[in-house]
């Protein structure tokens, strides 16, 4: 890997030995995809970098166990000049600890000075979901009728969105999608989708979601096999993620939208319309594939935010 070679520059032996086999670790025993062991390194070769000028001298084993709070507090400092915002800091401060605790289970010392310094407070931020009447339109792709594009490229953006809202995946889950996983209209109503950490779940698929993407694979001009990637770019080759930006950017346009209306917003707002209707906590977290009930609750919040909004602006003495 680029970054284990590069982190040799500022590592002593031992220590760059042992980022390797973290970075192994976390590849194949917790199964993070490529982009986060790509942070990860990141964070880790930061801080190294900065300790190998703050100690004049690449750090050794024996010299990341003798840290000290301070040694900590100057790293974020200098990050902070630097222009870091108090969420990137934390993200690297997580990946660093991450490979502090990594030593620690090996047995290859303790770096208590990390555990000893506070990770910088970030506000909450709420997701942005979409109004229903806004998120079903996404999915239509009459909205679009005027634009130079081919009838197979609308029906397939059309179909990708929909699944988005309809199903609360994530945007690399969709593009992720197999032609054979998709159940044909009438034929099912529950697909199964590979989410963070290779995990598993079930999620629904609505009647008129699964004609979208029906229709989607009877306009597009490639042949898709069961094995194949359902959904394909203008050369028949993967989607980028990119392209359903851009779509999202023009729709903005279109319906007068907020720069918050974005693909990963339709997952919002599936989410947060569900609970709206009464869903429980519990089901909407196994629809989401999330890890953890608490980042789940966040949807609650912005239910009582909705809430509260309606009263603010209906109710007489608010």
């Amino acid at each position: 890997m680029r970054q284990n070679s590069e982190q040799m520059l500022f590592a002593a032996p031992d220590v760059a030995a042992e980022v390797a086999r973290w970075l192994s670790h976390l590849g194949t025993e917790r199964r993070m995809s490529g982009k986060t062991l790509e942070a990860y390194a990141r964070d880790v070769r930061q801080f190294l970098s900065f300790l190998a000028e703050h100690l004049g001298g690449a750090p050794k084993l024996t010299k990341l166990a003798k840290l000290t709070p301070a040694d900590v507090r100057a790293f974020m400092a200098a990050r902070r000049s630097e222009g870091t915002s108090s969420r990137s800091l934390m993200r690297v401060l997580a990946g660093v600890r991450s490979f502090a605790r990594y030593l620690e289970r090996n047995h290859k010392g303790k770096v208590g000075a990390l555990a000893a310094v506070r990770a910088p407070k970030v506000p909450k931020t709420l997701p942005k979901p979409l109004t229903i009447a806004s998120a079903k339109q996404m999915a239509d792709a009459d909205i679009r009728a005027g634009e130079e594009r081919e009838p197979w490229v609308l029906a397939r953006d059309a179909a990708v969105l929909a699944l988005l809202y309809g199903s609360g995946l994530r945007i690399s889950e969709a593009l992720s999608l197999k032609r054979d996983d998709m159940p044909a209209p009438g034929q099912g109503d529950a697909l199964s989708v590979i989410g963070k950490g290779n995990k598993q779940r079930m999620v629904p698929v609505l009647p008129q979601v699964a004609q979208l993407v029906a229709d989607y694979i009877a306009l597009c001009p490639y042949d898709l096999p069961a094995n194949s990637l359902l959904f394909v770019g203008a050369r028949g080759g993967p989607l980028s993620p990119r392209i359903l930006q851009l779509v999202m950017e023009r729709l903005r346009g279109a319906l007068s939208l907020p720069d918050t209306a974005t693909p990963h917003a339709l997952r919002h707002s599936f989410a947060t319309h569900l609970l709206a209707r009464g869903g429980d906590l519990r089901a909407i977290q196994e629809l989401l594939g999330h890890a953890s009930l608490s980042t789940t609750q966040i949807y609650t919040a912005v239910d009582t935010e909705r809430l509260l909004e309606v009263y603010r602006s209906a109710h007489p003495r608010a």
